[in-house]
């Protein structure tokens, strides 16, 4: 099929895969969308224009929803019936105008031809919706790719969300988010956008959606604001990757593994960090070990208003027990409270199948035992038999957050053990368990000393004596 219709409506989604969600730094809790209009479209092979006197002309590679008949009210499960087919869509965008339109995307998006869709359409019929692929390619070089495995909202979400208010019809467009990637284009450059099944018979493909970009010589006019940028628009538009963030590697963990955090911590005052340990909670599991790079979910004190709109459905809790990954430890803030559960047998099953590294709460933990039997180590402030609403609001995910009296930051580093837990700015790792590594040589050392009968005085700490006879010790190791 390759026939596009003009579209009744444009509807696009504003962030919808978790690459992108990343980028921005932030992670809708639920869909929001804006309205493109029909005249924006454009075929493939066109050009278009970026307005005289503007800079920031960015490209979005989506994946397009064509609805086949008239839907209102369907159920999730029921939205992906309501599409005829899924083509290729590049949802540019000015960044020039944003301030101009306070969030209403009426002109940064609705330009002419600022949605080129085609140049074919694939039959919704036999694909899977959640085996899709978007790419795109500036002047020729592969900028985009992504997966529906990636969206934060399915299709079929999407569809009965949007019928919920307003009937779809036939041949309306849903714009379903782009993946990372998305930068600016400049006169002279030309953006390819494809969407294809690679894993279905045949591995169908909408063929590259082409589009040239020139420059306009039309000055905006007085009788409007004009375009402006500044630092912000910039960086979001041209999405520069990020500097490579600290990577808690396998030797990393083995050195810190190595160590004890009574250790460690001598070692970060040593620095002039004091307040970096989660104090007065036990652990599940006070043999195991816990290392690992910190997710942070924080909760309010229950208020029956914020629960009624922040506490059922896929809240906050739910995508951070989903949202936690291998080696990561899952930080709580319930602000010492233990008089309900924060935590669960069934999320803290799944926080280990996802394989995290432990789980960190400062309030109560429900169904203790089952959990105490689970492989994932759980540190807690006591049981609770309440559920989770009784005393908190599942608020927000990947946030600055306290817990156990301490600051944590995502991504920062956690460590764990019989005698408690710390927190390590990821900056500091490598220097603080390198210099752990050696106090605790020196420390085998003068214990080894001690037990031959050995007094103290001048060996712990060592003089220059004792330091000599260090140096000979280990090189007899």
């Amino acid at each position: 099929m390759s026939a596009i219709s003009p579209p009744g409506k444009i509807i696009a989604v504003h962030l919808n895969y978790r690459s992108r969600a990343a980028q921005r730094g932030r992670t809708p809790a639920q869909p929001s969308y804006f309205f493109k209009p029909a005249s924006s479209v454009a075929d493939s092979g066109g050009e278009l224009e970026r307005p005289a006197g503007t800079e920031l002309l960015a490209f979005e590679g989506e994946i397009a929803l064509i609805i086949g008949r008239p839907t209102r009210r369907v159920s999730p499960e029921d939205g992906w019936a309501a599409v005829s087919g899924v083509t290729a869509a590049n949802d540019f965008g000015l960044y020039d105008l944003r301030a101009a339109d306070k969030g209403s995307n009426v002109r940064s998006k609705g330009g002419d031809g600022f949605t080129p869709l085609g140049p074919a359409v694939l039959a919704a019929d036999g694909l899977d919706p959640a085996a899709l692929r978007v790419r795109t390619w500036l002047n020729g070089e592969l900028v985009q790719e992504g997966t529906t495995d990636d969206l934060l909202f399915p299709f079929g979400r999407l569809i009965a969300d949007l019928s919920q208010l307003m009937t779809l019809e036939p041949g309306d467009v849903i714009l379903t988010g782009t993946p990372a990637g998305s930068s600016v284009t400049q006169p002279g450059d030309t953006v390819e956008v494809e969407v294809d099944a690679p894993t279905a018979p045949g591995a169908p493909s909408t063929g590259r959606l082409v589009t040239r970009i020139t420059e306009g010589d039309i000055p905006f006019g007085d009788f409007g604001t004009k375009p402006s940028v500044d630092d912000l628009q910039r960086a979001e538009a041209w999405a520069t990757p990020p500097e490579p963030g600290f990577v808690l590697t396998h030797e990393l963990r083995a050195k810190l593994a190595c160590v004890s955090t009574a250790t460690l911590s001598s070692q970060l005052r040593k620095r002039g960090l004091d307040n970096v340990s989660i104090d007065g909670l036990t652990s599940t599991r006070p043999g195991a070990k816990v290392i690992g790079t910190a997710r942070t979910l924080r909760y309010l004190p229950n208020r029956e208003d914020l629960f009624a709109s922040h506490g059922g459905g896929y809240n906050a809790q739910k995508r951070a027990f989903d949202a936690v990954g291998p080696g990561e430890v899952l930080v709580i803030e319930a602000r010492g409270e233990r008089g309900s559960g924060t935590v669960g047998d069934v999320l803290a099953l799944r926080a280990q199948v996802n394989g995290a590294a432990g789980i960190v709460t400062d309030g109560g933990v429900r169904d203790l035992a089952v959990v105490a039997a689970l492989d994932i180590p759980t540190y807690h402030n006591g049981p609770h038999p309440a559920v989770l609403g009784r005393k908190h609001v599942p608020w927000d995910t990947d946030i600055a957050i306290a817990c156990g009296g301490a600051a944590i930051l995502p991504g920062d580093v956690i460590v764990g053990d019989a005698d408690g837990l710390l927190v390590i700015p990821p900056a500091l790792v490598e220097e603080v368990v390198t210099d752990a590594i050696e106090q605790e040589r020196e420390e085998e050392f003068i214990a080894e000393q001690v037990s031959q009968g050995n007094p103290v005085d001048g060996l712990f700490p060592m003089n220059t004596a004792w330091k000599e006879r260090y140096r000979a010790w280990l090189t007899q190791r």
